[in-house]
């Protein structure tokens, strides 16, 4: 019997998450009791990854950013850092360098064996609480705890989702936001996948049918099974969506991919997968968010070969940096839906299944075991 072919969209990878990218790992660390909502989440990268990043929203929480720009000393990122607490949380990096830095992973400086000083971008978004629980923020203990979480047995994935780490405390609109992530194995070669945290001031929901606007982009077979919510429920949750906004945004996103791209080309594919998230969450890049995207590339496999184009005189390599932008775009759109099925009430927010419970078919949940 002749194989399957490959859809030309790809499928999921072994785990749908960002860890089907060899060697990436990823780490969560958050505190939900006494007042605590928060949480980082740490992405450590195998050695001879490079990264770009690009800033779209009105209110970034960054470090280090300018570092990944293609005309830097340094290409090289040994980890990034997500996390809630506004710039406060910017602390938690400082935590992760630390704990690069004692293991001897890093730039190599001075003359000295094991002096390295770890590049480690950063960003952070709008978690934080009134009253006493404003205090309650990530700091350098929350970096330090996710990076050892990465590089624990279950950093390698599956991943946890939902309210964990940089999206514990994060909403998505009026709903529960939190921490989503997905893969592709494209057909021509190569992986690509997306880690998102999504606490948004746009919504991920289309008011006028309950559905989640990025819903049509997952893949064939891809759990979980979604329908068109009942007509009550759609009217109660318009209802719900109109109680007011939250000042405070930001989506964050990590996009890593094992093609062998320059530094320049992550920061093209980190441009392209802002597309997935304005497809996903509508409106996007407000003023009051703080929209990232980071992208990085561990270099160990070609780029998809997708042939060369007559307009580009038989160069194959741009055409296959359009197909990893392609799918960076579809892969975060994806995240962001894994995101919003994953998460819980928590905060005094309800989940998108609280709302819309009619949307997912239980039953083919209940054959498949996961919502991913």
């Amino acid at each position: 019997m002749a194989p399957t072919p490959e859809p030309a969209a790809g499928r999921p990878g072994p785990h749908n998450d960002l860890t089907d990218v060899a060697g990436v790992r990823v780490g969560h660390h958050q505190r939900t009791d006494d007042g605590w909502l928060t949480g980082t989440t740490v992405v450590l990268a195998p050695p001879a990854t490079v990264g770009g990043v690009d800033v779209r929203g009105g209110g970034p929480s960054t470090r280090e950013t300018d570092a990944l720009a293609p005309t830097t000393l340094v290409d090289a990122v040994h980890a990034v850092c997500l996390s809630g607490g506004s710039s406060y949380g910017l602390a938690a990096a400082s935590g992760v360098m630390d704990w690069l830095g004692r293991r001897g992973v890093g730039l190599p400086v001075g003359g000295i064996e094991g002096q390295v000083v770890p590049i480690v971008p950063a960003a952070c978004c709008y978690d934080l609480r009134d009253g006493e629980a404003f205090a309650r923020r990530p700091d350098a203990a929350f970096g330090a705890a996710a990076a050892a979480a990465a590089a624990s047995p279950g950093g390698a994935g599956p991943l946890d989702q939902g309210n964990v780490g940089a999206g514990t405390g994060a909403h998505a609109g009026r709903l529960k936001g939190g921490i989503g992530s997905a893969s592709v194995v494209l057909a021509g070669g190569g992986c690509v996948a997306a880690l998102v945290a999504v606490n948004s001031s746009g919504s991920p929901v289309d008011p006028r049918s309950g559905r989640l606007h990025g819903a049509g982009l997952l893949l064939p077979g891809e759990r979980p099974p979604l329908r068109a919510p009942d007509e009550a429920e759609v009217v109660a949750g318009a209802a719900w969506a109109e109680i007011g906004s939250w000042p405070g945004n930001t989506m964050l996103a990590v996009v890593a991919t094992d093609t062998d791209l320059t530094a320049a080309e992550c920061s093209r594919v980190a441009m392209a997968a802002h597309d997935g998230l304005a497809r996903a969450v509508q409106p996007a890049h407000g003023m009051t968010d703080g929209d990232v995207v980071f992208a990085l590339a561990t270099r160990a496999a070609p780029l998809p070969d997708v042939g060369a184009g007559r307009l580009l005189r038989g160069d194959a390599r741009p055409v296959g940096l359009g197909a990893v932008m392609a799918a960076a775009a579809d892969t975060v759109t994806r995240a962001v839906v894994h995101a919003v099925l994953a998460a819980r009430g928590a905060g005094g927010l309800r989940a998108y299944l609280d709302v819309y419970p009619s949307a997912l078919d239980r039953s083919e949940v209940a054959d498949s075991g996961s919502l991913r």
